[in-house]
């Protein structure tokens, strides 16, 4: 796996070039099992099939790489295939040489709440926390950042991912199948932090956003999005065991509970710019994503609640500036 460190050395850490060799050899450790379904990705990747030279269009709810005539009708249909291999696909859409790839999240939504939000991402160096398949990650181009991180320790998301890029060949962009605590330290190293639909999944919030507010620049942007519950009040949600199904929902704010927290992490100018419940509209099951979807996970006798009983998901975009 030399492509990762060959990543992280072009992200311009040299002073840190022991640290990124020792998370570099635990993520190629990793990658280099047969653990699960790990080998058979990889020899999805491998396994891709050839097209012409693709141009990138981010600047649509789709992420489009290439079109329908860069590519042959039988190399087409062994694309089909790859991607179904690395079902199932969360975070999208995107179209693949004409292949409409539709994942379980809308996550055009999202991303239309926040853009006119977002300072500017010009030249900035961009760390997406959580970025599942990178459909944020593309997103960004056409921003024109410096470089954009991503991390998710789930390999399927990282896999995702290379068979995007894989054709997409966005030389900014750059992958580490981890998490916040399997990759080194960075300090006063970034200018935009996304970190969306993951603050949630943290046993400790405040120590997390600690980690985060660490790795930026002072003036910092921080993007978070976060399941919220109702009130003013500033306390959160424990689910006793399961939120949705999810068994990994620990805390979920009210805002003016993360809002607490933000200011206890060195976070000012925290700004809501978007509350909504989650529809069917963005979260659903498609042809490439799993069975089960949001409609699952709510009570059938009252949508307005969770399976478990607690309040149905509600989401809110916040921005805050580091200090």
């Amino acid at each position: 796996m030399e492509h990762l460190l060959q990543d992280a050395r072009n992200l311009g850490l040299g002073f840190m070039e022991d640290r990124l060799m020792e998370c570099v050899t635990t993520l190629r450790a990793k990658l280099d099992s047969d653990y699960g379904n790990e080998k058979l990705w990889r020899e999805v990747i491998e396994a891709l099939p050839p097209a012409r030279q693709a141009r990138v269009d981010a600047s649509s709810d789709r992420v489009i790489v290439g079109s329908s005539s860069d590519m042959e009708d039988h190399d087409r249909a062994a694309l089909i295939r790859c991607i179904r291999d690395l079902i199932p696909w969360r975070k999208g859409p995107f179209d693949l040489f004409g292949v409409p790839l539709d994942c379980e999240w809308a996550s055009n939504i999202k991303w239309d709440r926040l853009k006119d939000h977002i300072g500017s991402l010009a030249g900035k160096r961009v760390f997406d926390v959580g970025c599942s398949s990178g459909y944020y990650m593309f997103r960004m181009l056409e921003k024109q950042p410096l470089m954009v991180l991503g991390i998710d320790p789930q390999l399927l998301y990282y896999y995702q991912f290379r068979l995007v890029q894989h054709y997409a060949a966005a030389k900014n962009l750059y992958y580490l199948p981890a998490g916040l605590e399997d990759i080194p330290d960075f300090t006063d190293y970034f200018d935009t932090v996304f970190f969306m639909g993951v603050i949630y999944h943290r046993k400790s919030p405040v120590d997390t956003l600690a980690q985060l507010r660490k790795s930026m620049i002072r003036g910092g942007e921080l993007v978070i999005e976060t399941l919220i519950i109702e009130g003013d009040q500033p306390v959160a949600l424990f689910p006793e065991d399961r939120y949705a199904s999810m068994r990994n929902v620990f805390f979920i704010p009210t805002v003016s509970c993360l809002s607490s927290w933000l200011k206890r992490t060195k976070f000012a100018d925290i700004r809501v710019v978007d509350i909504s419940p989650t529809t069917a509209d963005e979260q659903r099951t498609t042809p490439f994503s799993g069975v089960l979807s949001l409609e699952s996970y709510l009570s059938p006798e009252d949508p307005a609640k969770t399976i478990e009983g607690y309040p149905a998901p509600v989401r809110a975009m916040v921005m805050a500036r580091a200090v």
